[in-house]
């Protein structure tokens, strides 16, 4: 019966939608909710969305706040292609898969700097330790590009950009499990020159990681950043940015004698640290971009059984110095390029340092008329490891009616072995990148967050020469006994997103996105030949409806995620039963300051979970305040 009323829940908000005769009713105002309709995640430069024949989604800062809370992982939910999955409640490590792609896979930046987290096995970023507080916007670029990022952009790129404010506004909230987040963002603009200034603190009794204990696992984080902006002369552009974030979060382990996953008093600190300094000019035809950004990551796990020190210690770091630029031949040609050089550096046990350099050049030419938009580029990498790689991709969009477009894409990535995959005890310096291929090709009329918004796309990527740990044989087995990376795996991953959006009345919008994506292991002579990718649902939806009530202003919203079945290890033997979720928002604005806000997550205290082992959070409900000065 639950399910049954997430269902009707779902049809009753895409009905009115669909039950329009005319055009005229939905689109009462053609227009974004806020500034969703430019994009940096297609070309490194700014690009109207329309333009590019890559699926690209974009969320605002409007639509940002109306969904909630310090979990970011809830507003990326909203997105076609992504599913998640996370070890435990707030601030556990959670993991994003866009089409299907491992978590790894995805390049994530947040105000431009790349955060992945470099010293860890698979070096990738855990969106555990980011909260949606300072974001203003977010941008989603599915499918391979490479040609423009480099390595990492094998399932995507994700990019976060941070809050410019000209005032003080901040917000606060408390809730279930003793939980309370707060966040101050204050700034100062004017003419050639702003600054903004954020901070935050969030706090969660939390529950137990290990479904079968008792035992509250908390979290804790102190966050800070800023970004500045100062016109040196005309055209000329200084900028800076920086973040820092400060977290403790009580994990649970396998303790004897059983050594099963149970409750434990083990816990672990992770501190990041990134900032960007960058220097832009404008000109009539030619803009440029330099930059220089550090990136470091130090986790440490503590086991207060055995010790009052740490008893591991991750600690990476990544700099890196880049150019980009523009060049504007005509109104509709223009030439993307840019070249970069990238320093990345692990420190290990016994204090020793393993380092790597990547340096790299692209340039992507484009036509971007009023009808039609194609555009064809290159990449080359210089690893100081594996050597060079070459990368293609090309795209476009063809507009056939008013509104309605048609768009295709060819990406290739890549990914760089990891640090830890090169030098741990498990490494070896002979691998090779990860490489893949993808394809999408759709049909779109209008954009999210206009009035009426209706997309289906198709989509494949294949990827090969993937890095798995593997059994130790041969002479090799008398250095590492217990095994080693290695380039021997083979995926596909194909599937269908469609989205919905809609104004249905002046008071009312609504919108669900839906994702079919089946992931199987494809590596010849492999145990799990022809098995589905741990934790990859091959269904996944997310429904939201927001109603302006006629009283002073009211606001109700409902959220409905739904997942389907996935499982838990490649061996596919540990099933993850599908679940459905649903949450009920409020806010209610006191003058024009002030504004009270509310929500239920989880509303039917459903038990589910998205790793097995780990225990989900049941009802909860929240309430807050926010202000604007």
């Amino acid at each position: 019966m639950k399910y049954l009323f997430y269902l009707c829940s779902a049809l009753a908000v895409a009905t009115p939608v669909l039950a329009q005769g005319s055009a005229d009713e939905v689109l009462i105002a053609d227009r974004r909710i806020d500034d969703t309709a430019i994009t940096v995640v297609a070309t490194g430069s700014r690009l109207d969305v329309g333009e590019t024949g890559q699926s690209v989604s974009v969320i605002g800062a409007d639509e940002i706040a109306s969904v909630q809370g310090p979990d970011i992982a809830r507003v990326l939910e909203r997105l076609p292609g992504v599913t998640l999955a996370r070890n435990g409640g707030l601030g556990g490590v959670t993991s994003l898969f866009v089409r299907g792609a491992n978590s790894q896979q995805v390049l994530v930046l947040v105000d431009g700097i790349r955060v992945a987290d470099v010293a860890a096995p698979g070096a990738g970023y855990d969106f555990g330790n980011l909260a949606a507080g300072p974001i203003a916007k977010i941008e989603l670029l599915r499918g391979s590009n490479s040609v423009v990022w480099g390595s990492e952009a094998i399932g995507g790129v994700l990019a976060l950009t941070s809050r410019e404010v000209n005032g003080i506004e901040g917000a606060a909230e408390y809730g279930a499990r003793d939980s309370f987040d707060g966040q101050v963002n204050a700034g100062l603009a004017g003419d050639g020159y702003g600054v903004t200034l954020n901070t935050g603190y969030t706090r969660t009794d939390g529950i137990s990681q290990a479904a079968s204990g008792t035992e509250k696992d908390g979290f804790r984080q102190w966050r800070a950043g800023g970004r500045a902006h100062v016109d040196l002369m005309p055209g000329l552009t200084a900028s800076l940015v920086g973040r820092y974030t400060d977290g403790k979060l009580a994990i649970d382990g396998y303790p004897a004698p059983l050594y099963s996953f149970a409750d434990t008093p083990e816990y672990q600190k992770t501190r990041e640290v990134g900032g960007r300094a960058g220097l832009a000019w404008a000109g009539d035809a030619i803009s440029l971009d330099a930059g220089f950004q550090v990136s470091d990551t130090r986790r440490r796990y503590y086991d207060p059984t055995y010790s009052d020190t740490f008893t591991s210690e991750n600690h990476g770091q990544s700099r890196r110095a880049e150019l980009n630029g523009v060049w504007r031949a005509t109104d509709a040609l223009r030439l993307d390029f840019g070249a970069d050089h990238e320093w990345s550096r692990i420190d290990v046990a016994g204090d020793s340092r393993r380092k790597a350099n990547l340096s790299s050049g692209h340039a992507l030419l484009g036509w971007y008329g009023e009808a039609l938009s194609l555009a064809a580029g290159v990449r080359y990498d210089d690893h100081s490891r594996f050597g060079g790689e070459w990368t293609f991709g090309a795209n476009g969009s063809v507009t056939i009616a008013p509104r309605l477009r048609v768009r295709a894409s060819y990406g290739e990535g890549f990914k760089a072995p990891t640090l830890y995959q090169l030098y741990s005890d498990y490494g070896d310096t002979a691998l090779a990148p990860e490489r893949s291929r993808s394809y999408d090709a759709g049909i779109e009329y209008g954009a999210r967050g206009e009035g009426l918004h209706l997309a289906l796309t198709g989509f494949r990527r294949d990827s090969r020469n993937l890095i798995d740990f593997v059994s130790c044989t041969g002479a090799v087995c008398d250095t590492r006994p217990y095994g080693l990376y290695a380039n021997v795996g083979r995926a596909r991953a194909q599937g269908v997103e469609v989205e919905l959006g809609a104004q249905v009345s002046p008071r009312l919008r609504a919108q669900a996105a839906y994702t079919y994506v089946k992931a199987t292991n494809r590596t010849e002579g492999d145990v799990n030949e022809g098995n589905a990718l741990a934790r990859r649902p091959r269904h996944a939806v997310t429904v939201s409806a927001d109603w302006t009530t006629p009283l002073a202003g009211l606001v109700l919203g409902a959220d409905i995620r739904m997942a389907g079945d996935s499982y838990d290890d490649m061996g596919n033997f540990t099933r993850l039963d599908g679940y459905a979720t649903g949450t009920l928002r409020a806010s209610l604005p006191i003058g024009e300051k002030f504004e009270l806000f509310g929500r239920v997550e989880n509303v039917t205290d459903e038990s589910y979970a998205t790793v097995s082992g780990y225990g989900t959070p049941g009802r909860s409900a929240f309430v807050g305040v926010r202000a604007r000065m």
